[in-house]
């Protein structure tokens, strides 16, 4: 996915709306710059002491089979049932914040969805956009709660001034 020298951006995707909005966003972004758009959903296993009976283990293979099957479904509920040709999935073990930050490698941009954007509204962001922040190898879009369909960036690469752009685009440090 990422040598064949075609440019990629990378959508982090979870169940929440604020994702499925970044999606949207990545989705238009990706088509104008003819970009493969890599939609990668994090899967940790749930933590359950290890004294607790075998029966609430639950089983990961099963876990991941779900979550993949609940990514399917909200790019489905997104897009319809033609998803778009240049759109790949992942779904990867492990924390949020470090397996996005490893798939940004190489990428041209890493996209995220936030209930706030901190410069906008004023609250703190997530623990997974603040590391993807400071650790992401691309620069990284974080799409806010507002209207997404808003946030497409100008020829000049800024916003669009007639609209109310939420977003925060920051450079990753690249390590």
């Amino acid at each position: 996915m990422h040598d064949n020298g075609k440019p990629f951006l990378v959508v982090g995707v979870s169940d929440s709306v604020a994702s499925k909005a970044a999606l949207r966003w990545a989705e238009g972004e990706a088509r104008r710059r003819g970009a493969r758009l890599l939609v990668v959903r994090a899967c940790e296993p749930v933590q359950i002491a290890h004294y607790a009976p075998h029966a609430q283990h639950e089983d990961f293979a099963h876990e991941r089979r779900a979550i993949t099957a609940e990514l399917a479904s909200t790019l489905f509920a997104t897009f319809g049932a033609r998803l778009p040709a240049f759109l790949f999935t992942e779904v990867l073990q492990g924390p949020p914040e470090r397996v996005l930050a490893d798939e940004s490698a190489g990428a041209d941009m890493l996209i995220l969805g936030s209930t706030s954007v901190p410069t906008i509204i004023g609250r703190p962001i997530g623990p997974v956009i603040r590391s993807c922040l400071s650790r992401a190898h691309c620069p990284v879009v974080v799409i806010g709660p507002e209207d997404e369909a808003a946030r497409s960036p100008s020829p000049a690469g800024r916003p669009s001034s007639r609209h109310r752009h939420t977003g925060l685009i920051a450079a990753g440090s690249g390590g």
